[in-house]
């Protein structure tokens, strides 16, 4: 990635962003010195489910936001990255931490725990531990605690959001319906118009009782139409550097948070 920047060259740089801050302040320090604009592939903020529950807050029912609970877990055992930049908590942690912070705001301190796994155990013909799970709690400076959960070592697949605020909450079970249609090979390019709407949005529930609240319609192609225009001057990346230097800083704190058992600060940006 430094090589593209000190070429001049645009980059999307998925996820994680980099292994450890150091490196991430490195990037992002190059991409300020060459003026080249650096987008992480943090594209989850365009899912469907976090785009209808950002109408919701946005809308103002739940008043004051206490909690925010966000579980995805999938099967894929065989995709657990490994080596540099592996586990789960780099690969789905990215984008809950980035989801998470997006709704409501920079995270100030961590607690996490991961579920370790030999290697073997998981399929792989190599030795070594491997997060194949993890729990995280984070405090955004907000004052608004964030669970976030994520597993792809176990046999049922989930997507749940929930907020609690002083006047409602909302809950939402989701089917992952972009990245779903994705892999069935269809394409937004040929039906627009319906993709990205999920088959059931989520509840409202307040003093009056228990709404529905309809599924909005989202795309992943509004990220790469918003680095495109950024690429000829004409806006921002999607999402800022300074938002992925800010998730690995998390994500780090929450691997020495693992190792600890104690909760620990995240540096302010």
């Amino acid at each position: 990635m430094l090589e593209a920047v000190a070429a001049g060259i645009a980059v999307v740089a998925d996820k994680p962003f980099a292994p450890d801050p150091a490196t991430a302040r490195e990037i992002r320090a190059a991409a300020l010195e060459a003026g080249v604009p650096v987008a992480p592939f943090h594209n989850r903020r365009w899912d469907t489910d976090l785009v209808t529950l950002r109408g919701v807050l946005d809308g103002g029912a739940l008043g004051e936001v206490l909690r925010f609970e966000s579980r995805f877990d999938l099967v894929e055992r065989a995709g657990i990255a490994t080596g540099v930049g592996g586990g789960v908590l780099s690969d789905i942690g990215s984008h809950l931490v980035d989801q998470a912070v997006s709704l409501f705001g920079p995270i100030a301190s961590v607690w996490a725990s991961l579920d370790m796994r030999d290697a073997r155990s998981l399929g792989r013909d190599q030795d070594g531990q491997i997060d194949a799970g993890f729990t995280l709690e984070a405090t955004h400076r907000s004052g608004v605690v964030s669970r976030l959960t994520s597993n792809k070592a176990g046999f049922l697949a989930a997507r749940r959001l929930r907020v609690d605020g002083v006047d409602g909450t909302y809950e939402a079970s989701s089917t992952d319906v972009q990245a779903q249609a994705a892999v069935a090979g269809r394409s937004p390019a040929v039906d627009r118009a319906g993709w990205g709407v999920e088959p059931a949005g989520g509840t409202l529930t307040t003093e009056s009782g228990t709404a529905s609240v309809p599924s909005a319609q989202s795309s992943y192609t509004d990220y790469y139409e918003r680095f495109a225009r950024a690429v000829r001057g004409e806006g921002t990346v999607p999402v800022s550097v300074d938002d992925a230097v800010h998730v690995v800083e998390v994500l780090d704190a929450a691997r020495r948070a693992a190792e600890s058992g104690q909760v620990v600060e995240v540096p302010a940006a």
